[in-house]
């Protein structure tokens, strides 16, 4: 009796089970990278309501974080400055800039400037600003040089992974309390020695369990 299919068809089930786990592992890897904090979130740097050059005012004339976030080593935020803030300067200086017409309509009107937040975890992570510049973690580990940035931009993914990787392995993270807003800071060579140091009079032991973040 005559073969109804041709002797090659023996290969069509591997050959399509092959398609479709190359075709899922495809899937899972496109989802697994493209809808990943490392791709949605690194580099986001919106619009906001005033052109501020954190290079301008960071770096070139040298202004600490503290002072304009102020709530930064004690309380879970860094918050936003007032617009008074802004004033202490321009009250004197570019008091005419058309750049800075709505941060002088805000300081008239009371109603505060709606800047848009860049650096955005979700409402279920728990996260203390405190308790890391309490532990001596700059601000250049999770923010990255923010006094070379003409427009502040996320460089990292805050992810669970990275925030995990950081927990486990802190030392380099570590520095001198002083040195917390230096964006021009580096590990000396005997790092691991005052990480070791610093840990100890510190109290430094990042949680690594579910309850650390999830509260």
């Amino acid at each position: 009796m005559a073969q109804i299919f041709p002797k090659w068809t023996n290969n069509t089930p591997p050959i399509i089970a092959a398609v479709v786990l190359f075709g899922a592992v495809m899937a899972v890897g496109f989802v697994w990278y493209y809808g990943s904090p490392e791709y949605t979130d690194v580099g986001y740097r919106p619009i906001q309501p005033v052109q501020y050059s954190h290079k301008l005012h960071a770096g070139d004339f040298g202004f600490d974080c503290r002072y304009c976030h102020t709530s930064v080593e004690v309380s879970t935020v860094s918050s936003i400055p007032p617009t008074n803030t802004c004033m202490n300067c321009h009250k004197i200086i570019l008091t005419n800039s058309e750049k800075l017409h709505p941060v002088r309509e805000s300081y008239t009107s009371g109603m505060p400037i709606e800047w848009k937040r860049i650096h955005d975890l979700p409402d279920y992570a728990y996260f203390n600003h405190s308790a890391h510049t309490r532990a001596g973690v700059g601000c250049f580990s999770c923010h990255g040089n923010v006094a070379g940035m003409e427009v502040v931009t996320q460089v990292e993914p805050l992810s669970m992974g990275w925030c995990l990787d950081c927990h486990r392995e802190p030392d380099q993270h570590l520095r001198p309390l002083s040195e917390i807003t230096n964006m021009k800071w580096t590990p000396p060579e005997n790092q691991a020695e005052l990480a070791l140091k610093y840990k100890m009079e510190r109290n430094i032991s990042p949680p690594v369990d579910c309850s650390g973040c999830h509260r």
